[in-house]
């Protein structure tokens, strides 16, 4: 029997809710994002993301199944983001669906946000395993080679900043809005990427490991310098620094991959996360899989940055290896998806980070 699931997403600042069948249909797929509200403060807040997770998780599962043309009698699973992510959005999305599950009888199933992207080739294309994977978004940079549904191994990632977290902060440096990602690329369109030398970080080093944040500090020493010389940064000095610091990332990615294909012997390699919609990053990872004779995947736009369709398809793939959660389910604000691996960014009272 093909099953029908609802899955349902709050892991950061997008509030997500579709309805996905196990024959890879995705009969629907609502993401409300926030940015507006979240427009005044450089970033996003937990506790506005919260309180606008709990007020619009209900509307958004009403929208999906209206969409989709099903009702709660007409599932036959609830998948949820369990975690990792702002605690306060997770918490809101797990007791929605742990209500949901309570009322109707269906089975809750607990998924990893990171697994939902990491397991997104499956659903869009329906990929074999093993592949490998580079999750790069706002809050995670990671190599896994994917060999199952809970079976992930980490070859490497960042120490410090994700690249999604260092283009919003480089946007803010820069003057322009968020969210940084699109507003950075829209300006290195215009720019020069060899007019402002810029580091690439730990390319000197052997492994898949990478860093941003010392990338960050140059882009300001960058901005400083030619605020100086010129008496305030021109829009063409700035469409440079954005290109430039695209140029960086881009490349670093591009050399860690290379590695990382090395490592794994994968026969694909594909990228998910919101940095994946950025056109340069995908060309540089999509040249690297062309040399190496190997497959390059990213998933439509949509599917790349957080939604809820992946968060159903990963707890399909949960269901069929017989998985199911209580009514115990835990929010969780960090959850690594390679637990056997050392923690790359260090732990804490809740657990290790990455």
């Amino acid at each position: 029997m093909t099953p029908t699931v609802l899955g349902i997403e709050s892991s950061c600042d997008d509030t997500a809710a579709a309805v996905v069948t196990g024959d890879r249909r995705i009969l629907s797929s609502v993401v409300a994002g926030q940015a507006a509200l979240h427009a005044d403060f450089g970033g996003v807040v937990p506790e506005i993301a919260a309180r606008a997770h709990a007020e619009r998780l209900d509307v958004a599962v009403e929208q999906a199944l209206a969409e989709a043309g099903v009702t709660l009698a007409d599932l036959d699973a609830i998948a949820v983001t369990a975690g990792p992510g702002l605690i306060g959005g997770v918490l809101a999305g797990v007791m929605l669906a742990k209500g949901l599950a309570a009322g109707t009888g269906l089975p809750l199933v607990g998924v990893n946000h990171l697994a939902g992207h990491a397991l997104t080739p499956r659903l869009t294309d329906g990929v074999d395993f093993p592949y490998l994977m580079l999750l790069v978004s706002g809050g995670h940079c990671q190599f896994l080679t994917v060999s199952g549904p809970e079976d992930f191994t980490r070859l490497g990632g960042t120490i410090d900043d994700a690249p999604g977290e260092a283009f919003d902060k480089v946007a803010k440096l820069l003057g322009l809005p968020q969210p940084g990602g699109p507003a950075v690329e829209a300006q290195a369109a215009a720019g020069d990427p060899r007019a402002i030398p810029l580091p690439r970080p730990l390319l000197d080093r052997p492994g898949c490991d990478m860093s941003f944040s010392g990338l960050k500090t140059a882009v300001l020493r960058a901005r400083d310098e030619a605020a100086a010389r010129d008496d305030g940064l021109r829009a063409g000095v700035r469409a440079d620094i954005c290109a430039a610091f695209q140029a960086a990332v881009a490349e670093v990615l591009a050399v860690k991959t290379r590695r990382a294909l090395v490592l794994s012997g994968a026969p694909l390699v594909a990228v998910a996360g919101g940095v994946a919609a950025n056109r340069a990053i995908r060309a540089a990872l999509e040249a690297v899989a062309d040399a190496a004779g190997v497959r390059f995947l990213a998933p439509p736009l949509p599917l790349c940055t957080d939604n809820a369709a992946m968060i159903a398809w990963a707890g399909i793939e949960r269901l069929a290896l017989g998985q199911r959660d209580g009514m115990d389910l835990a929010a969780r604000p960090r959850w690594p998806l390679d637990t056997s691996a050392a923690p790359m960014l260090g732990a804490g009272k809740r657990g290790a980070k990455a």
